[in-house]
């Protein structure tokens, strides 16, 4: 009497010695264990047909024989072996059936362990993976090459690694590899190291660093504009324990920080390119930084810290322009909710195609190392900032802001104004901006539709309670007000 677990893609038949003992018409993909027969088998051979009725598709079929309560069957019939034929291994895989078959709790234990490991090697497949150096168990021999070139080593002449002899020696107790080179350069042996991170700071407090090659200290670097105040704050940083916070703390609280932008002329006629900071430094915030104060003034922000990175808007396309047919980043697929508002440091990039509006302000396109951005100063930046999906928004969502606070116009205005520039409206400013309000609530009131489609821009939600001719004047008011040199530039 045999009892057998069938599966099918579609339905089936099965012959024992020509005499047909079960079958089934369905429509179905095939599966373990779809159907179960019990038929009785008489002595002798006997051929077991099994026919799958497919009506359309891939055909398959499942097959497993169930054995009988009393039957010993696969490695369980070593029970059988005498003691002395039963090695170590022969006796783990005795245990092993007998648990498999006699034992629930352990194939619940066992399916458990199958479903982690599938688990595990999906994850696997999914998990991004890099190439990591290592060290050779053996240095390599190299040579010092004829006048440079690669395929001209000098056998006569085998290079050891150390430092440049102006630097001295490594220590003693460093390694003589990369190893030990990058101990050393994060010591204070290393003259170089702190120079160049107080250089850097300096650099982004105002503007311009004290080397004003920031990426080069070398032969071809500019010499410092004064030498002995780079010494001073390179001994300074480290007396300080190499605390960036407490270093930014005393730029940005020393008085040629806190000097105005305005240029003095006498200080001009001496130092035309304020390498003597007679005056602070004027300068535009950086792409990440622009995009950052619309998103935070317009109260859109997500400020979370951590996660993975986000798609925001961008116009569609792009990628496929540039990706190859196989890329797996050929389509762009923009996030929504939250990943739209986050910061910019959040922001995916594709090497190839970085985000175009932080590229339209200079941002690099991460191809090549960049230690000092170009700022430059183009009608597309204008054209970005005034038409980019994401800063209408900002806008849109600033002027809500607004709308919703108690008060009259001019209240709102300078709310907003103090907002976007931290400064006070003025008077003559005030009169512009509401004469320029007057103007746009004309505007929107006689064309409604021209309202509802600037309103409609963005995904964030909007207050229905505001009437849509008031909000886009105050939107466009807005965008203006986040357009402003107070608003982009540090001055």
């Amino acid at each position: 009497q045999l009892q057998v677990a069938l599966g099918s893609d579609d339905g089936f038949q099965l012959y024992i010695a020509g005499n047909e003992v079960a079958s089934r018409q369905v429509d179905r993909a095939v599966a373990a264990d779809q159907d179960r027969a019990e038929f009785e088998v008489p002595r002798g051979a006997h051929a077991v047909v099994l026919k799958i009725v497919n009506t359309g598709g891939a055909g398959g079929f499942y097959w497993r024989r169930e054995p009988a309560t009393d039957e010993l069957e696969g490695d369980i019939r070593m029970w059988l072996f005498p003691p002395a034929c039963r090695d170590t291994e022969l006796e783990d895989r005795f245990d092993t059936a007998w648990r498999e078959r006699f034992s629930p709790s352990y194939r619940q234990r066992r399916d458990r362990v199958t479903a982690i490991e599938r688990e595990l090697a999906e994850l696997a497949k999914t998990t991004p993976r890099t190439m990591v150096m290592s060290e050779r168990d053996e240095m390599r021999v190299a040579y010092l090459l004829e006048r440079g070139e690669y395929d001209k080593p000098d056998q006569q002449r085998p290079a050891t690694p150390r430092l440049p002899a102006m630097f001295g020696a490594l220590p003693a107790h460093l390694p003589q590899n990369r190893l030990g080179l990058a101990r050393w350069l994060v010591s204070d042996s290393n003259p170089l190291l702190h120079r160049v991170a107080v250089n850097r700071l300096f650099e982004f407090v105002f503007g311009t660093g004290l080397v004003r090659t920031s990426e080069d200290f070398g032969h071809q670097g500019e010499w410092p504009s004064h030498p002995e105040l780079l010494d001073w704050l390179a001994l300074e940083f480290r007396t300080r324990g190499t605390s960036m916070r407490s270093m930014l703390r005393m730029f940005v609280t020393s008085a040629a920080f806190r000097q105005q932008s305005r240029r003095a002329a006498a200080a001009a006629e001496i130092d035309g390119d304020n390498r003597l900071l007679g005056w602070f430094p004027r300068r535009r915030l950086t792409a990440e930084g622009i995009r950052d104060i619309a998103l935070y003034t317009s109260g859109l922000l997500v400020e979370s810290v951590g996660g993975p990175s986000v798609k925001p808007y961008q116009p569609a396309g792009l990628w496929r322009e540039v990706a190859m047919l196989a890329s797996n980043t050929r389509l762009f697929e923009r996030d929504d909710g939250e990943a739209l508002w986050r910061r910019s440091l959040y922001t995916y990039w594709k090497r190839a195609c970085p985000p175009p509006m932080l590229l339209t302000f200079d941002a690099p396109t991460r191809e090549f190392c960049t230690i000092r951005r170009s700022v430059t100063n183009t009608p597309l930046q204008a054209l970005a900032l005034w038409n980019d999906e994401q800063f209408v928004e900002a806008a849109r969502a600033l002027a809500e802001r607004a709308l919703l606070q108690p008060g009259d116009d001019r209240s709102r205005l300078a709310s907003m104004y103090r907002r976007c520039t931290g400064r006070e409206l003025t008077a003559e400013d005030a009169a512009r901006v509401t004469e320029m309000l007057r103007q746009l609530r004309q505007r929107y009131h006689a064309a409604p539709d021209d309202a509802d489609a600037l309103l409609a821009v963005g995904d964030s939600p909007r207050n229905a309670s505001i009437p849509a001719p008031e909000h886009a004047a105050f939107t466009l008011v807005a965008n203006a007000l986040l357009n402003l040199d107070a608003t982009l530039w540090i001055d």
